[in-house]
């Protein structure tokens, strides 16, 4: 089978095979998964605003995942998403609070631009301590998820909470940094549109440009890369900092499209998925933007499916879980052919 195939194929057996076991544990916990899986699936893709809500998740599912990817790609492995989410949070709602009386046509990009600047400085970090004093970047980057959910809870709770607040949460951003609703008496709005704007940008890059042939490069051997003249240390310092930058954008839309004030908890794990949606695309950009859409329709039918159905929420992290387990298994499988021949 070609490698072509195999790209697409693989992913499209390891959901399948996800499904089949857990509608299996479905009917062990005595609920139909046929009902269970009409209510995730029809709320999710078939409704108008379960649609929009589908696509309100997926965004910055998508746009996380294309961080990691990018970092991927020359070789590192970002577990940062997550704590990048918060930090372009932080960065957006900083413009949207305290820099006002502009139009929206410029306000809006302002407080995008500050999102993704807040979070590619927080990615260069262990972009810089990898490369310069030999930080393993999984380790670097899995605390300074930590470091950023607990600055952002102390900035909530202090600082920037709103007056007379219940529970830790700013004011609410001027409106003209809001982003627009798409779909009208839906939730999904123009982050949607940035985020597939996003991924063109990014396979562009990483496809048709010299810079994209540089950080495949490195990926593929660094040593070679550094004999042939490519700084090495650059190239990572670079590709950390624009995964960091695309996570940011992630969590600058949930507070200029989703909830209009930056609240204790950002993100519900869009960091985390990020990682597995990355792996499961295989390195594939279309990949990345189909997968966030089936992880995003995962999300927004859970409810549903737990109401209709009788099924917990809990599910939908068991078919994601073993989405990654069985992709894993090929890509395994795959490893061995390939040593074998």
């Amino acid at each position: 089978m070609s490698n072509d195939k195999r790209l697409i194929l693989s992913p499209i057996i390891a959901i399948a095979a996800s499904l089949l076991v857990s509608a299996i544990l479905i009917l062990i916990a005595g609920a139909n998964p046929i009902a269970a899986y009409t209510a995730l699936f029809q709320e999710s893709l078939s409704t108008y605003f379960g649609f929009g809500n589908t696509l309100t998740k997926m965004a910055p599912l998508l746009l996380t995942s294309l961080g990691v990817l990018v970092a991927l790609r020359a070789g590192q492995f970002n577990i940062g998403g997550e704590g990048q989410i918060y930090l372009g949070a932080l960065g957006s709602a900083l413009v949207g609070l305290y820099v006002t009386g502009l139009p929206s046509w410029i306000h809006i990009p302002l407080a995008l631009t500050a999102g993704f600047l807040f979070a590619a400085i927080w990615g260069l970090i262990p972009g810089y301590l990898k490369a310069v004093q030999g930080v393993n970047e999984v380790i670097s980057t899995l605390l300074l998820n930590y470091i950023a959910f607990n600055f952002i809870s102390y900035l909530v709770q202090n600082p920037l909470k709103a007056p007379d607040a219940p529970s830790p949460y700013s004011p609410e951003i001027a409106q003209s940094a809001y982003l627009p609703i798409i779909l009208p008496d839906s939730l999904a709005h123009a982050g949607i549109l940035l985020a597939l704007l996003v991924a063109g940008i990014v396979w562009i890059l990483l496809v048709l440009s010299p810079l994209g042939y540089q950080i495949a490069a490195v990926g593929f051997n660094p040593v070679a890369s550094r004999y042939s003249g490519i700084s090495v240390e650059r190239t990572i310092m670079l590709v950390m900092a624009l995964a960091g930058g695309l996570a940011g954008l992630a969590g600058a839309i949930e507070v200029m499209g989703a909830k209009y004030r930056l609240y204790e908890v950002v993100s519900p794990g869009y960091g985390f998925d990020a990682i597995a949606i990355a792996f499961l695309s295989r390195g594939s950009v279309t990949g990345v933007v189909f997968t966030s859409l089936f992880f995003g329709a995962l999300r927004s039918g859970a409810n549903v499916m737990q109401r209709s159905a009788g099924v917990p929420v809990t599910v939908v992290y068991v078919i994601q879980g073993l989405t990654v387990l069985f992709i894993a298994v090929s890509l395994a499988i795959e490893g061995k052919i390939r040593i074998k021949s």
